[in-house]
């Protein structure tokens, strides 16, 4: 028995392994009415849906939420399956309107539709019939008009900060999120988060402060826990922002606009069971107290943070005719990208170079934290013990403590060697020519007028010489 399974199972496989898998993108009719679905349909067939990428927008449409289904088939000893994902868009209104070209990503692979035009007409009325029903009593009468339940929402919609107060350039995290509770009886969908979203951020976001955003792309339901009380939340927008100004950041109070539907009082099995009427939900505004850092005289110019260092160098012992890389890595959580390299005194004993500068940035769990590494290349000229604690060091302010702190390195550099400081001036010195430079003029003869000068000097003296010796002539 257990072989027979077995070879039935290796069977099935083999037939399988005989599809070929394929993954398609369906469009909707492209004449739909305004009260009707626009869809999109993802389906694969003959492979498991494991992943696939956010469905697009459409101008002038809504998305609805989706659904899936899925089916299998047995013929002929083989086996053929296949998985639906269909994403519903409302219209906004009548009109015609475009799909652009677009692509998805399904189980790794890139599946591209080459679009559509849609064109929404008025919306579709069901003509109500005269004649008589006898099921009318058991189904419910379609000609009478059909009375509504107003049932109310437990839900909210909040702008929400993590902190109530913060140093200045310390982060802050906000979040617009729309949280509807686990005992919440209301049917609810979202509407036009399209045309709302851009007007809501633009309201929200705080002046004079530095933006990290976590870039939502896709509006997906998260449990969460407020009082002790469970909820759905559905993030929107989240980001966390550095105050770059002792300002009190004030954040007003923003609607968003919802689709909340109505019960129908009792019950037709051919009458609407729902009708949608369009609910406000209005957050609470939000203040943030801005605290002054304490007195340093590099207040205004420090990082905010709790940052560590990480370090590293290719050599510590070196000649005065190597050189080495060495690695300072601030890492830790703070405004990354707004750190500033070290301060570096000079010293002609040392030559350090400027730094090549990496930085990473990670946007997750209310944080923001990363690592910004500058690599400079050092290259002693004098032989002798460098401690590089001295030359390299960075202080910022950590809200934590409510402390200044210094990063430090830890190494020192020992270098052997004859000094290069004579080699240095010597390959500098380029000689006696360029030393009577100064000394000489700075007209500027062309030569043309050096030849026409020096045959006139031959023409003065030959008319001299020739004088001359007129002279001795009428002499003798």
């Amino acid at each position: 028995m257990k072989l027979s399974l077995a070879l039935f199972v290796q069977v099935l496989l083999c037939n399988i392994s005989l599809f070929s898998q394929n993954i398609e993108i369906q469009l909707g009719n492209s004449t739909i009415a305004s009260n009707e679905y626009y869809t999109i349909t993802l389906v694969v067939r003959n492979e498991n849906l494991k992943s696939y990428s956010p469905f697009p927008e459409i101008k002038g449409f809504t998305k609805r939420g989706t659904s899936s289904s899925s089916s299998t088939n047995i013929s002929n000893g083989r086996i053929s399956s296949s998985q639906s994902i269909i994403a519903n868009y409302l219209p906004v209104g009548q009109g015609t309107f475009t799909l652009p070209a677009f692509s998805m990503t399904v189980n790794g692979k890139e599946v591209r539709s080459e679009g559509a035009t849609i064109k929404v007409g008025p919306a579709q009325q069901s003509q109500p019939s005269t004649s008589y029903d006898p099921f009318a009593d058991f189904f419910g009468n379609r000609n009478q008009p059909q009375e509504y339940v107003t049932v109310e929402a437990d839900a909210f919609f909040g702008v929400i900060s993590n902190k109530e107060e913060v140093f200045t350039g310390e982060g802050f995290n906000l979040t617009l999120a729309f949280y509807v509770s686990q005992s919440n009886k209301a049917q609810m969908n979202f509407y036009d988060l399209q045309g709302q979203l851009p007007d809501i951020l633009k309201k929200i976001k705080p002046k004079d402060c530095w933006e990290e955003n976590f870039a939502i792309e896709e509006v997906s339901p998260q449990p969460v826990l407020i009082n002790g009380k469970k909820y759905t939340m559905y993030c929107f927008y989240q980001a966390n922002f550095y105050p770059l100004k002792n300002n009190l950041v004030k954040i007003p109070s923003v609607t968003l606009k919802m689709i909340k539907y109505d019960v129908a009082k009792s019950y037709s099995f051919f009458g609407q069971s729902r009708k949608e009427q369009i609910t406000e939900f209005t957050s609470r505004p939000v203040t943030i107290k801005i605290k002054d850092l304490p007195p340093h005289p590099l207040k205004d110019q420090v990082s905010v943070g709790n940052f560590r260092l990480s370090e590293k160098i290719n050599k510590e012992e070196l000649t005065t005719e190597q050189g080495t890389n060495y690695y300072f890595n601030i890492e830790g959580e703070g405004n990354i990208a707004g750190i500033q390299k070290p301060e570096i005194p000079s010293d002609p004993s040392l030559e350090i170079y400027p730094p090549d500068i990496n930085q990473s940035i990670s946007r997750g769990n209310n944080r923001v934290t990363g690592s910004k590494k500058f690599t400079y290349y050092l290259a002693p000229v004098e032989p002798g013990v460098y401690s590089l604690s001295k030359k390299f060091l960075w202080i910022f302010f950590n809200p934590v403590t409510a402390r200044y702190d210094t990063l430090k390195s830890n190494y020192t550099l020992q270098v052997t060697g004859e000094t290069r400081k004579n080699a240095y001036i010597s390959g500098s010195d380029l000689g006696v020519f360029y030393n009577r430079i100064p000394a000489e003029s700075n007209r500027i003869y062309f030569y043309d007028t050096y030849k026409k000068y020096r045959l006139m000097g031959m023409i003065v003296l030959a008319v001299l010489a020739g004088a001359v010796l007129w002279m001795r002539v009428k002499r003798g």
